[in-house]
């Protein structure tokens, strides 16, 4: 009998909890919380899923007890309780184990219609980019799927920022078309994603690997019309949240740079590969 409407989400990255279980374990926290904000939702609460090898093992013991911590401190911060779960252990093959993988599911509240940021970027729609980009790639994906290099720690998880930058995304949701946040594959990969889902291209002005592929967080891609986006930079302007327009949607190639490839030709390969793996 109400308008209201909710938002879940699941997430976790074990490349990061691999690396840093503490910090990686925050980042499973604050991404779900992106990804709510991103439709509009204010974070409610979590429930979590534990997977992890053989607890006997100092090492496995050490990577339980720290991300235990980090979901702790990020749940608090954020406001999201942690309100059921479970634990799943022993997880290994022939003595190897699992990588630590927490994964957190989230949900949020839409509390009224207008506030839903459901929409598709459109022909000439701007690419905003929200929050800080520094050009991480410590344990990045595209470090690791490129490189075959899973050096360095995960990025920085600052809760504060990522709790301004979500209030900001979420108290401007009437001037935001659709948005996506940024984390695994970077900037590159959720314009991509944006595109993708719009069935429209999208230009990103600069090239360089670090700027499209950095997994540095409290970060959305935003697309809007100019009149939006003026609106959006004054906004963040008055209470000091990093924002920049990377680009454009438009025509049917993404284009990184220099760089282009036809949309359809990404999509489909983003579309298959799992059936492909797998058949």
């Amino acid at each position: 009998g109400t308008n209201k409407m909710l938002a879940f989400t699941s997430d976790c990255t074990p490349r990061y909890t691999t690396a840093n279980p503490y910090e990686g374990a925050k980042q499973a926290v604050a991404e779900a919380y992106r990804n709510l904000s991103s439709v509009g939702a204010k974070p409610l609460a979590i429930t979590d899923n534990l997977n992890f090898g053989n607890p006997e093992k100092p090492e496995i013991m050490g990577q339980f007890v720290h991300v235990i911590k980090g979901l702790s401190e990020a749940a608090e911060f954020l406001n999201m309780p942690i309100v059921s779960g479970n634990v799943s252990l022993y997880n290994e093959t022939e003595g190897r184990s699992i990588p630590p993988t927490p994964t957190i599911g989230a949900v949020g509240i839409i509390e009224k219609p207008n506030s839903l940021i459901s929409g598709k970027a459109r022909e000439g729609h701007c690419a905003i980019l929200v929050g800080e980009a520094t050009g991480y790639l410590g344990c990045s994906a595209f470090l690791s799927t490129i490189f075959n290099r899973n050096e360095g720690n995960p990025p920085k998880i600052i809760l504060e920022t990522e709790s301004q930058i979500g209030i900001f995304v979420r108290s401007n949701a009437n001037l935001i078309e659709t948005c996506i946040d940024i984390s695994n594959g970077g900037l590159a990969l959720a314009a991509f994603k944006l595109a993708h889902l719009s069935g429209i291209g999208v230009q990103i002005k600069r090239g360089d690997n670090n700027f499209l592929f950095g997994e540095e967080q409290a970060r959305y891609l935003i697309a809007c019309d100019f009149d939006q986006a003026e609106a959006l930079m004054v906004s963040a302007s008055n209470t000091g949240i990093p924002i920049e327009n990377v680009g454009n949607f438009t025509g049917n190639h993404v284009q990184l740079g220099d760089s282009k490839i036809y949309l359809e030709e990404l999509s489909n390969i983003y579309s298959q590969k799992f059936e492909i793996l797998f058949s």
